[in-house]
């Protein structure tokens, strides 16, 4: 309705536009002048066109007239030309033929340097693949078996090789239970014939202990068809799978194959494994992927195995590595061959195109030379004046299409004028009937439209509710756009701060290491001048006794001279002439001449003044000064003492405190190293657990530590959980994690492997050599595991009833 409506309109304003026009003198409403304007920019084009003819007509004949004079000009100069032309003809065509040349070479441009590209790539794999097969045969040199030929023309195709080398794994997730399942006989040597294996134990020179399989004399002991079908049975053939079938080998070493794998099953899980060996139907051993082995008898051996099947993988990996090698090898052999053979085409094709290179430049520059003669020039002048004059013409001729076209529409405008009088009364009553009933019609949709409209303006106002509610529903979007935003922006922080965290930790714990290597010379040092110290103390003891001695003497003698100096004050102040005849005292000749004194005078005296004395001491009492003083000096005295004793008790209660501190410091240091190399040398000796030493729950670490030990993620509520090899294995870590505090240069383990499966066994080697490179250690040991680890095996044996010993250092040492 609305567009018809709008229709309506646009036809009105149409017809009124035209309605103005014919009123105006136009022929139509489209146009813009009315038909006398017309005409007069009618008549004005052509004016216009008519002078642009007259120009271009002038412009062509003067270009005719310069283009024949430049002609006249090149004809003198052809000769010169001529032969130019001739010799640019005859270096093109000695340039052509060298160009055949190369082309008649079967070498292509850049074949050589593609070829030497591929020929480094390749160098550098081959180079790559031979460090890793180097690296992986030194990783892997306790399954290497070497040794000397027994016998002159030896066959040496009757010796196999080690069980290890002659396998593959068919599916890698069964290495560890395939290396579990065949334990030590992973390392035996299969031969042919038991013969064999008696010249080379005899005469082989063999550098370790080995065991020998001969393939004549093997017992397989595969357990038999019957058995395997109840198996897979019991608890379904995607559960349990003979060992042997998880092994590729060669037909020849079948027997020793089945020796080796032929009586062990293979399980996905525990249950499986366990229902295998203890059916009475089976009955056979089990081991599942994860290394855990089910026996009839009873017994089970099991836990964590980090880093299992790593020999088998490690194998695995060398052979892949061999066969690249050997492929990488192949394709630089073909590379180098196809280098040889091109070797002389490149160097002919490289002279050809020096050669080439040569002559084009020659020609280019004789081009050029060429290209400035004055024939040349004019040549040029010639074509340029020949195009300005084609173009000249064209443009004319256009023109001249120009100028009829204005000439035609100049006589239809007359032509119109003359017939538009009498048409244009008849036009505009036409309009005007048109337009009123277009009005009308256009009244009648209005009202029409109008009831359209308030039907559309309700369904905008639920238009409008519907798209409020997408406007919120869209910006609860934007929110949650935003936080999930948020949140990888946090988690990129995250993970760079871990990454941060990380490589601080790496570099933290590197300066720790630089710290213990610099805190252990402090130690030393520390304990040379602790000892210095203790010996100054002992002087500076003996210095202060007799100090005190002196002192104590000292104050005696000024306590006496107090005395003295006080009772010659007073007889000063009782005798007033002593003051004046002092002077005289003990000189000669006067009254005061000690000297010549007599004694008993004095001690008449003396008796006198004693007596005198006695009848007034009844009264006055003669020593309360004295007494008094001694109080005094003896208050003082104590007072002194007070001071130095309480001074000696604060420096005492500092060193104590200082003491304490540094005791602490010192048992949390210690506390820390044997917590992690306790940790570190468990995880070794026991794959895939952690221990540690903790404080009790709500304690310090000077309350005492506690032993933790977890398997993989879960932690032991307590250690009567652990087996008896395993409690054997952590009692063996904490000790010797207190003695890695201060490592001896010298161990003595007899026999700590006695409780132990070779697996453990040859953990207690590795973790001896990990952790212990500074000491020297003598184990005795009865297994192969712990001989595998040493650098020197020392055998003992009864021969001829004498107990010899015998020192053997393993070929990998050497």
């Amino acid at each position: 309705m609305s567009k018809r409506a709008e229709d309506l309109t646009k036809e009105i304003d149409d017809s009124e536009k035209e309605y103005q026009g014919v009123l105006a003198g136009k022929s139509s409403a489209n146009e813009k002048k009315c038909l006398e304007d017309q005409l007069r920019d009618a008549k004005a084009a052509v004016g216009e066109a008519e002078s642009g003819l007259k120009q271009l007509t002038t412009k062509i004949s003067h270009s005719e007239k310069e283009l024949k004079e430049k002609k006249a000009q090149m004809k003198s100069k052809r000769d010169e030309a001529t032969a130019a032309e001739k010799e640019l003809k005859a270096r093109t065509k000695d340039l052509d033929a060298i160009k055949a040349s190369m082309g008649s070479i079967n070498y292509g441009e850049g074949q050589m340097e593609a070829l030497q590209k591929d020929r480094s790539t390749e160098v550098e794999v081959v180079q790559k693949l031979k460090d890793k097969v180097r690296a992986l045969s030194g990783e892997l040199g306790n399954v290497n078996f070497s040794y000397q030929d027994p016998v002159k023309k030896f066959d040496r195709s009757k010796v196999k090789g080690v069980v290890a080398r002659l396998i593959k794994i068919k599916d890698s997730s069964t290495a560890t239970a395939l290396e579990v399942a065949a334990g030590g006989r992973l390392y035996n040597v299969v031969v042919d014939t038991e013969t064999t294996g008696k010249q080379l134990l005899q005469n082989g020179g063999l550098k370790r202990r080995v065991t020998i399989i001969p393939l004549n004399k093997i017992h397989t002991g595969t357990i038999p068809d019957r058995v395997q079908q109840a198996a897979r049975r019991m608890v379904g053939a995607e559960n349990v799978t003979l060992a042997l079938e998880l092994v590729g080998y060669d037909e020849e070493v079948k027997n020793a194959m089945a020796y080796v794998f032929g009586s062990t099953f293979v399980c996905r899980n525990m249950e499986a494994a366990k229902e295998i060996a203890f059916n009475r139907e089976v009955g056979s051993t089990s081991v599942t992927l994860e290394g855990d082995i089910f026996q009839p008898s009873g017994l089970l051996t099991g836990g964590s195995r980090r880093g299992g099947g790593d020999l088998l993988r490690k194998l695995h990996e060398l052979a892949k590595a061999e066969a690249d090698l050997s492929e990488h090898e192949d394709r630089l052999s073909v590379i180098e061959q196809k280098i040889a053979v091109l070797l002389p085409l490149h160097k002919k094709y490289a002279e050809l195109k020096s050669q080439f290179e040569l002559k084009s430049y020659d020609l280019s520059l004789f081009q050029s030379r060429v290209e400035q003669n004055e024939h040349h020039k004019l040549g040029e002048l010639v074509k340029k004046l020949e195009q300005e004059l084609q173009e000249s013409k064209e443009e004319l001729k256009e023109k001249q299409v120009e100028h009829k076209k204005c000439v035609s529409t100049v006589s239809d405008l007359e032509k119109t004028i003359k017939t538009y009088g009498s048409e244009r009364e008849g036009r505009l009553k036409a309009l005007e009937k048109k337009i009123k009933s277009l009005k009308s019609e256009m009244q009648a949709m209005s009202k029409q439209l109008k009831a359209y409209q308030s039907e559309r303006e309700r369904l905008i106002m639920e238009k409008d509710a519907v798209a409020n509610e997408l406007a919120s529903l869209e910006e609860q979007l934007i929110t949650s756009k935003a936080q999930i935003t948020a949140l990888s922006e946090t988690w990129g922080t995250h993970k760079s701060k871990v990454a941060a965290t990380k490589l601080e930790y790496d570099q933290a714990e590197s300066e720790l290491n630089i710290g213990r290597s610099k805190l252990k010379e402090c130690d030393s040092q520390i304990n040379s001048i602790s000892k210095e110290q203790q010996k100054l103390q002992q002087l500076l003891g003996d210095s202060n006794v007799e100090r005190k001695k002196m002192e104590n003497e000292v104050k005696r003698m000024e306590i006496e001279q107090k005395d003295c100096s006080s009772r010659v004050d007073k007889l000063m102040e009782k005798y007033s002439w002593i003051a004046t005849e002092k002077q005289l005292f003990g000189k000669s000749g006067t009254d005061y001449d000690f000297a010549s004194c007599e004694p008993h005078k004095a001690r008449e005296e003396l008796d006198n003044l004693q007596a005198q004395q006695s009848g007034l001491e009844k009264r006055v009492n003669k020593k309360v000064m004295a007494m008094f003083e001694k109080a005094e000096d003896e208050y003082n005295d104590l007072i002194s003492k007070k001071n130095i004793i309480e001074n000696d008790k604060s420096k005492i209660k500092k060193v104590i405190e200082e003491l304490d501190e540094k005791k602490k410091e010192t048992l949390k240091v210690t506390w820390l190293k044997v917590n992690k190399d306790f940790g570190s040398i468990f995880g070794t000796l026991l794959p895939g657990t952690m221990a540690k030493l903790d404080p009790p729950e709500g304690g310090t670490f000077l309350d005492g530590l506690e032993v933790r030990v977890a398997f993989g993620t879960v932690w032991k509520q307590s250690l009567s959980e652990l087996s008896g090899g395993q409690r054997s294995l952590l009692a063996l870590s904490l000790i010797l994690a207190l003695l890695l505090f201060k490592p001896a240069p010298l161990y003595i383990l007899d026999e700590v492997d006695a409780a132990l499966d070779l697996s453990h066994t040859q953990n207690i080697g590795r973790m001896i050599k990990a952790h212990f490179p500074q000491s020297q250690f003598i184990v005795v040991s009865l297994k192969e595991g712990m001989f595998n680890n040493a650098n020197v095996i020392f055998r003992t044996k009864f021969v001829d009833g004498v107990s010899t010993v015998t020192r053997t250092v393993p070929s990998k040492q050497k």
